[in-house]
């Protein structure tokens, strides 16, 4: 599965909306498509199976929240929105590192890095509509280590 693929299969409802323009948005969309195969193969292990529906549910939740706040009139309140969609990534990316025994190492870590850019991502944008304030003091997401492309290119799913 590659970004580019899945995003020849996005409604054009989806796609012609200014929301589609926030590349946040369209990379937490292509993660809830992703997590919803991850999800059925944590569900299938006894022992993740609660872990699952928490996985499926937080990563959905990044996008909602996207959407939400992009709708909202002051930065203000989209920053708010913005701040929940950033809660969600945290929880999705410490909920597969709670699933790594059953997805693998290397779908694994593709979610951890992939959960990462979205976060990354988050934190550059809600600085900007609170005005230049965030509230986590001295925030930095590094990920120069990680090649975003092959993240969308390439990526594993458990078998």
């Amino acid at each position: 599965m590659t970004f580019e693929s899945w995003k020849e299969g996005v409604p054009s409802e989806t796609r012609d909306d200014p929301l589609w323009g926030m590349r946040v948005y369209r990379l937490s969309l292509f993660a809830s498509d992703v997590s919803w195969r991850d999800a059925g193969t944590l569900r299938d292990e006894e022992r993740t199976q609660s872990l699952a529906d928490q996985l499926y549910r937080a990563v959905g939740s990044i996008g909602s929240n996207v959407a939400e706040g992009y709708s909202r009139g002051t930065g203000q309140d989209r920053a708010r929105f913005y701040e929940y969609a950033l809660g969600s990534a945290r929880e999705s990316r410490d909920w597969y590192f709670k699933g790594r025994f059953v997805l693998g190492e290397d779908a694994a870590q593709h979610r951890l890095s992939f959960m990462t850019e979205i976060i990354r991502l988050l934190l550059t944008i809600i600085p900007q509509q609170r005005g230049g304030e965030i509230r986590e003091p001295g925030s930095r997401y590094e990920t120069a280590d990680v090649d975003v492309d092959q993240l969308l290119n390439d990526v594993p799913l458990p078998s």
